[in-house]
């Protein structure tokens, strides 16, 4: 039963694959929340390149024995979902000025569709901040050198 007082947040991606990126804000953010869901978000129209069940397997993996995140996957509206699973935290990790303005403008309409959603943005370490999945596919893809990029869990499955 959650209680109504559980701080709980959703973390919405395509994931495809979970990278080290991913992993860092969701790392930061688990002082801040009772639970975060990392939600794989199902769009028909977009072909990934890793199926549902794998992305669901890596992701568990990454955080296998943290009872504070569990994995779930959704279609349509990312806010829909929140409602849904009573959340009233969206988090997003944010690599430049371009990320922010983005993430801004989808805080605002989501906050206008469910007002006591709060969007909590997560600034990249500098680090980190050029890795994304879109990348990280181009890489896969071409075969090259992924490791740095996907946490070490998962990294195996790239050799």
């Amino acid at each position: 039963m959650k209680s109504e007082h559980m701080k709980i947040a959703v973390f919405p991606g395509s994931f495809d694959p979970i990278t080290t990126g991913h992993a860092d804000v969701v790392e930061r953010a688990l002082p801040l929340f009772d639970e975060i869901i990392i939600a794989i978000g199902v769009n028909s129209q977009k072909k990934s390149l890793f199926s549902l069940e794998q992305r669901i397997k890596w992701i568990e993996a990454v955080f296998k024995g943290e009872p504070k995140v569990k994995v779930d996957s959704y279609e349509g509206l990312t806010v829909n979902f929140c409602e849904e699973k009573k959340a009233n935290y969206l988090l997003r990790g944010i690599r430049s000025a371009g990320d922010f303005e983005y993430e801004k403008t989808i805080a605002h309409l989501n906050h206008d569709m469910l007002p006591q959603l709060e969007t909590i943005l997560i600034l990249s370490r500098p680090e980190l901040s050029s890795i994304s999945s879109t990348i990280v596919r181009e890489i896969i893809m071409g075969k090259g050198k992924v490791k740095k990029f996907v946490p070490k869990e998962i990294a195996k499955d790239f050799k």
